[in-house]
């Protein structure tokens, strides 16, 4: 294990996912603790290290905690800079970079969809799409640019490369599909899945949807709108 590093992690969680995205693309390793937010049972550990927010991902390096995945990633890509750079050099790509990540998380909301129901949903969805489609604008889309930074996985890809794990969910529950609305969005995560790096960090579409069904029904969210 790199040092003394530890992830506060729950593998469904889009955010959580950034991290160990970012951690696989730089080699490091680190000790995963999986945190059960199904039943809100955070451990004493969260509690302390994220008494603000009391959410994940925390990552613990050598005692001290550093929260909010974006933030996170920064500082894994300061503190590993020989490693795979995540963030540009070149400080107005840099800018960029950081602009984009903060669109996503402004905009592209997964759980505006699944927790909402009817004309809600419905309005969820349609701003979902309008997000995805201003980013297929930025993104790459050929051998010379096949990532939102050019030739290498950055920054912007690791902030929105998580949602993939969910479009099933959403498709199912607000009857869409990704792929007719965003076609070069789908391309883009197929090109990304390519990196071990990637694929291996990235939850399965089918045991997310497994995962947040006993919750929606537990919500009144499926099956009567």
């Amino acid at each position: 294990m790199e040092e003394n590093l530890v992830l506060l992690d729950l593998w469904a969680s889009i955010y959580a996912t950034r991290v160990r995205i970012a951690l696989a693309e730089k080699g490091i390793a680190y000790k995963s603790q999986e945190e059960d937010f199904v039943n809100n049972e955070k451990s004493p550990l969260l509690l302390e290290t994220n008494p603000l927010h009391k959410t994940i991902p925390v990552l613990i390096h050598n005692g001290k905690p550093i929260c909010e995945s974006l933030n996170i990633i920064t500082y894994i890509d300061e503190i590993w800079n020989e490693k795979s750079p995540l963030l540009p050099a070149d400080p107005y790509e840099r800018s960029q970079a950081r602009f984009w990540a903060d669109y996503i998380d402004k905009k592209i909301h997964a759980n505006s969809i699944w927790k909402n129901k009817g004309g809600e949903r419905e309005k969820a969805k349609e701003e979902f799409l309008k997000g995805l489609k201003i980013l297929e604008g930025v993104i790459g889309e050929d051998d010379k640019k096949p990532f939102f930074g050019g030739e290498t996985l950055g920054f912007v890809d690791i902030a929105l490369l998580p949602v993939s794990c969910w479009f099933y969910t959403l498709e199912t529950l607000a009857n869409f599909s990704v792929e007719a609305e965003c076609p070069k969005i789908v391309e883009w995560v197929k090109r990304c899945k390519e990196k071990e790096s990637v694929s291996k960090s990235l939850a399965d579409p089918q045991k997310v949807y497994d995962f947040i069904l006993p919750l929606l029904q537990r919500m009144g969210l499926v099956g009567d709108d």
